[in-house]
């Protein structure tokens, strides 16, 4: 498994962790270990997904910097140009899915 790969997987379980205790604290909402956990899980996503933006393309809208460019210059059209840069990754059917 690749390094894309792997963050990619990282991602998508700590992104699980956060929906399911999303749920947990809608009946619970004052439970003070899952609110800690919760709270470590949002930290690390938000980490994960800028370090995926930062090294790929931005996976999600709060990624997107309009102000650079695609820094691995991966999926994009633009090279060197700035640019929107939410369409550079490849998209779903294009195999931009984990």
């Amino acid at each position: 498994m690749g390094h894309r790969e792997k963050l990619l997987q990282q991602i998508s379980e700590v992104s699980f962790t956060v929906n399911d205790l999303t749920l947990y604290l809608d009946t619970h909402p004052t439970d003070t270990k899952a609110l800690e956990a919760i709270s470590l899980a949002i930290k690390e996503r938000k980490q994960l997904l800028q370090t995926y933006a930062d090294q790929f393309e931005p996976l999600t809208m709060d990624c997107v910097c309009p102000d650079t460019n695609n820094s691995t210059k991966s999926h994009t059209k633009y090279g060197e140009q700035k640019h929107f840069t939410w369409a550079d990754g490849p998209l779903p059917w294009e195999g931009g899915t984990f």
